[in-house]
């Protein structure tokens, strides 16, 4: 292989994580050349409904999978959280790499906390789990919806539409964003989504060549962590339609995953956690679940996915 295309979103974070494979694959093959197809996504398109409403984070990746199926690209790196639970048929994750940090950040121009958000105090979001966290946990707070890349949030933020936003922390850093954030959130108190801060690497399940030349980029304490977060969502029929977090940590090979399942105004949230050895990490996404099912997530999920 002398060339290899990599097809990916033009926003600025998307951007940045294509120049990022770009940079880690050409010190690996100096020989090879790397170019970025940048491309806009439905999802990027429709900003003004949320993502619950107009078909799901897959809309972020299908134009992408488009590209590499007619072969204007070989690989696409997603953020992976954003990459569905099932892949579409005839597509493989070449690499899961080393993940930034996890956790979801407060961003604010007057308050430290979410803890110290007044009475009414309007705080923006995009997402279902982390809006039903905050309404299980501060039901005093006023939760809207905030739709775009991150340049448009921080700047409807600073207009002052919203008194504070939470947005990934790991899209803040890789941005050199650092200092917007004034708090990153403990997993107790918003846990994350699966695969957050995470990179994937998707190609075609026929790329023999492309999977060993991108198998260095994979780490597989990340992959591990991210394969049980993404049994979780997957057994529970994950979707943007339903607020459901995972989070898992690795310790002396020992994997830890909790998970959530809640109702969108924060009025009901199931919780559950245990614990394997590593090579069982999608067992124990699936057994995360089954507890979950068992005090009531199925039901919960159907109730709010008919009220969609």
């Amino acid at each position: 292989m002398k060339k290899i295309v990599i097809a990916s979103r033009e926003s600025r974070l998307a951007m940045w994580q294509a120049e990022h494979i770009k940079a880690r694959l050409e010190a690996l093959y100096p020989e090879l050349t790397v170019e970025i197809l940048g491309m806009t996504t439905r999802g990027d398109q429709i900003l003004d409904v949320t993502l619950s409403k107009i078909g799901g984070k897959g809309l972020f990746v299908k134009e992408l999978e488009v590209a590499m199926l007619e072969g204007r690209a070989d690989l696409a790196v997603h953020s992976m959280k954003d990459v569905p639970m099932h892949l579409p048929e005839g597509f493989a994750l070449a690499a899961i790499c080393e993940r930034e940090d996890p956790r979801d950040a407060l961003v604010s121009n007057r308050y430290a906390s979410l803890a110290e958000l007044p009475a009414g105090a309007v705080v923006g979001t995009a997402s279902l789990r982390r809006e039903s966290q905050i309404r299980a946990r501060y039901p005093h707070l006023t939760v809207k919806p905030l739709r775009g890349n991150v340049q448009t949030r921080l700047a409807k933020l600073d207009a002052g539409e919203f008194d504070a936003i939470i947005l990934a922390a790991s899209g803040l850093k890789r941005l050199g964003l650092s200092g917007r954030i004034r708090t990153e959130l403990a997993p107790s108190e918003s846990l994350p989504s699966p695969g957050q801060g995470a990179l994937g690497i998707e190609i075609r399940a026929d790329r023999a060549d492309l999977a060993e030349l991108l198998a260095p980029l994979d780490h597989a304490d990340t992959r591990d962590c991210v394969t049980a977060e993404r049994a979780l969502s997957r057994q529970l029929g994950g979707s943007c339609q339903v607020p459901l977090g995972g989070f898992a940590t690795l310790s002396d090979d020992v994997l830890t995953l909790g998970g959530f399942v809640a109702h969108p105004d924060g009025s009901v949230m199931l919780t559950a956690t245990a614990s394997a050895p590593r090579g069982y990490a999608d067992a124990l996404g699936r057994a995360v679940a089954k507890r979950l099912v068992d005090d009531g997530a199925q039901q919960l999920v159907d109730a709010v996915l008919a009220g969609a």
